[in-house]
């Protein structure tokens, strides 16, 4: 009865401090990434480090996926080649799949995710949009090579370090299609390159 409490009691600081923060006179809208991670810290106490980390791997693999998807729709809009454009709609379809995937586990797993584009993510996407033609295409598919070797060791990590065996079955099973993202990405860059 004393940790429920003590959970209620913390919750309602934590809930407080939400509220002020965002009363203070910053019109700003809060980033959908702190928004979720809040969520789950509220959700797992600092007793449950596993819990936390399982949970912060799936608010990233959210961000992931919903930035593959509006640049993924951007080079289909932008691109100038047929690359580029294939690659934008490979994205898009594979990440919102993906997308699909992960909020249902992260529903059956009581893990809050962001639920629109993160500030990295509309960054990325106004960095982007700014460029045309080949600039795009050359921007577009390096951006595609590093988001994706970094979303590989983020992945493996994960297939390894989870310790819910649904999450880490999930990171396991998702590293195939990243890593064929990755190859299409590298020959795009390659074509895009020589242009």
């Amino acid at each position: 009865m004393k940790n429920f409490k003590s959970s209620i009691l913390q919750a309602s600081f934590i809930i407080a401090a939400i509220i002020g923060t965002s009363s203070c006179g910053n019109n700003k809208p809060e980033d959908p990434k702190e928004v979720a991670e809040e969520k789950n810290e509220i959700k797992f106490d600092n007793n449950n480090d596993n819990n936390k980390n399982d949970a912060q791997f799936l608010v990233d693999a959210a961000e992931i996926n919903r930035e593959g998807i509006s640049l993924g729709q951007l080079a289909q809009l932008k691109g100038a080649t047929s690359n580029v454009k294939e690659l934008g709609k490979m994205m898009e379809d594979e990440h919102t799949k993906c997308l699909a995937d992960l909020t249902a586990l992260a529903l059956a797993k009581n893990i809050a995710l962001p639920t629109s584009q993160t500030e990295n993510g509309t960054d990325a996407y106004k960095k982007l949009n700014d460029k045309a033609g080949n600039k795009f295409g050359k921007e577009y598919s390096s951006m595609m090579v590093d988001k994706h070797k970094n979303a590989i060791r983020l992945f493996e990590k994960a297939a390894t370090d989870c310790t819910d065996l649904d999450i880490k079955a999930w990171a396991v099973e998702t590293l195939p299609t990243l890593r064929k993202h990755l190859d299409h990405s590298l020959v795009c860059q390659t074509e895009c390159n020589k242009m």
